[in-house]
């Protein structure tokens, strides 16, 4: 089983250029060890429902002591049977065109 999510967390009281709070919740993801991928609208995490729940947990974690407004959307994909799908989806996709 595995889920993939696609989230992103900013503050809003920070100004324009966000991409340092940006890298304090890459940063967190990266250590977590969990497969993911960095767009320019988000990251998409993939892993089991309570690991992945922590990664984003942590991730507000790291913004909320300085931030006084964080701004966190995500969406989920569960499906049960095994991972890798945060790769396998996208090649299917390319398979196809």
């Amino acid at each position: 089983m595995s889920v993939i999510i696609n989230f992103y967390i900013f503050p809003l009281d920070k100004g324009e250029s966000l991409s340092s709070y940006v890298a304090r919740a890459i940063k967190v993801i990266e250590e977590s060890g969990l497969p993911f991928e960095l767009t320019a609208m988000g990251t998409s995490i993939e892993g089991e429902w309570p690991e992945v729940m922590a990664v984003v947990d942590k991730c507000f974690r790291a913004l909320e002591n300085d931030c006084n407004r964080v701004y966190l959307a995500f969406k989920a994909d569960y499906r049960k049977g095994p991972a890798g799908r945060l790769k396998g989806k996208v090649e299917s996709v390319k398979q196809k065109l």
